[in-house]
């Protein structure tokens, strides 16, 4: 499914430092920048009726490797370097990525940096999430930095690039300052709360950088198992968005969600009026009652239900829980691999737990993340869970010795 290598590698953006030369009230990072652009992307793309979800995720994730690679360059310089030296950077690029991903997925990233017409329209679609997701950090940034000299030069510059994205219904509603801009701020919060906050960690990461590295997770899942496209990209968002509740509730870890009885049944109630409160009504209409699908919530009960992690499909109008999506393997279904979320959603916290222990820092809590790994015993789909968090407990460890 994913090689230790490429897991080492995505989590790479979780030290790479943004807008390092300027004052900041909080840790700006490229995992963070990336998992917010994924997020304005979905609600970009769904005003929108030329792009194609499984073409977004992907060019989303080919940009992502390639901006780890190329990491220490300004993006204003970034942006030069690319202009002129376009064919170079992704030579370069291209053999860096190479050893660490599958023949199959290394054919799509080339031919995507090679043929620009591929992927067209979700290109530009990602450039305006880009720019929306830089002037948003630059927002955090600009109350910290006001004292110096050119940061009104750079808050006109970053404005003027409003325009070049206007054809967007979704940037014209964000820039208003609209309903879409209040969500897309509540999505952002979440690069505020850090994940095991009590617990010292390396590297760090927050609640947003989290998602996205389940959403990758459950990307490269979903090509194992041969998704259709609907059943691929919905694993996508439903892992991008699977802790957008915490936005509102905090991260609640889980010795005291679970080892408080009745605990669970309360918090997730009181999501549910949440997200119907607070949540929904800032989506889009047209795209509300699938949004609540993603998020797991089931109308169709009396008291209603919110299961992120359970095998689902539409059928006949109504959600339905199955007990395995593989036989509903259409778009016609839109199923949701829940079970495989959740192991994807296990494998991000013991890949978290495994990286710090390598980088020197460990304790109980951490310790206690490795456990997680007895959870995955029996392959889902094929894919077998133990095998990648054993493989990469060990490759860490022989990298130690190296």
């Amino acid at each position: 499914m994913i090689s230790s290598e490429l897991i080492v590698f995505l989590y790479q953006a979780a030290s790479i430092q943004r807008w390092n030369d300027y004052p900041r009230l909080v840790e700006l990072t490229e995992l963070d920048k990336q998992s917010h652009k994924f997020i304005i992307a979905f609600f970009l793309a769904s005003l929108e009726t030329d792009v194609n979800c499984k073409k977004l995720i992907e060019a989303g994730i080919f940009e992502f490797l390639r901006r780890v690679v190329v990491t220490d360059i300004r993006p204003d310089v970034y942006r030069r370097v690319i202009d002129e030296k376009k064919k170079d950077i992704n030579e370069w690029f291209l053999q860096k990525v190479k050893p660490i991903v599958n023949a199959d997925f290394f054919i799509k990233i080339r031919d995507y940096f090679n043929d620009e017409t591929l992927y067209e329209n979700e290109r530009k679609l990602l450039a305006a999430a880009h720019y929306l997701a830089t002037r948003y950090e630059f927002n955090i940034i600009y109350h910290s930095g006001g004292f110096l000299s050119d940061i009104e030069d750079l808050r006109r510059s970053i404005e003027s690039e409003m325009s070049r994205f206007s054809n967007y219904k979704g940037v014209i509603e964000i820039g208003l300052n609209g309903d879409l801009a209040k969500i897309v701020d509540l999505c952002g919060r979440l690069r505020f709360q850090v994940r095991w906050s009590q617990t010292p960690r390396l590297p760090k990461t927050s609640v947003l950088g989290h998602e996205l590295i389940v959403a990758f997770f459950s990307y490269f899942y979903s090509s194992a198992v041969n998704a259709c496209e609907r059943r691929l990209a919905n694993n996508f968002y439903c892992a991008l968005f699977h802790d957008l509740p915490e936005a509102l509730t905090r991260d609640i870890i889980s010795p005291v969600k679970h080892g408080i009885e009745g605990l669970e049944h309360i918090i997730t109630k009181y999501e549910i009026e949440l997200i119907d409160k607070r949540i929904l009504p800032l989506i889009p209409e047209n795209t509300q009652g699938h949004f609540s699908y993603l998020l797991g919530l089931d109308r169709g009960k009396k008291s209603g239900d919110k299961n992120e992690f359970s095998n689902r499909i539409i059928k006949g109008r109504k959600i339905q829980i199955v007990e395995d999506v593989c036989d509903y393997n259409e778009d016609r279904f839109e199923a949701i691999d829940g079970s495989a979320l959740k192991a994807c959603d296990h494998l991000a916290a013991f890949t978290e737990a495994a990286l710090s222990k390598s980088h020197g820092v460990r304790s109980k809590e951490l310790e206690n993340g490795f456990k997680i790994k007895e959870k995955c015993r029996e392959p889902i789909g094929d894919v077998n869970f133990f095998k990648i968090m054993d493989d990469f407990e060990k490759y860490l460890s022989a990298g130690e010795e190296r």
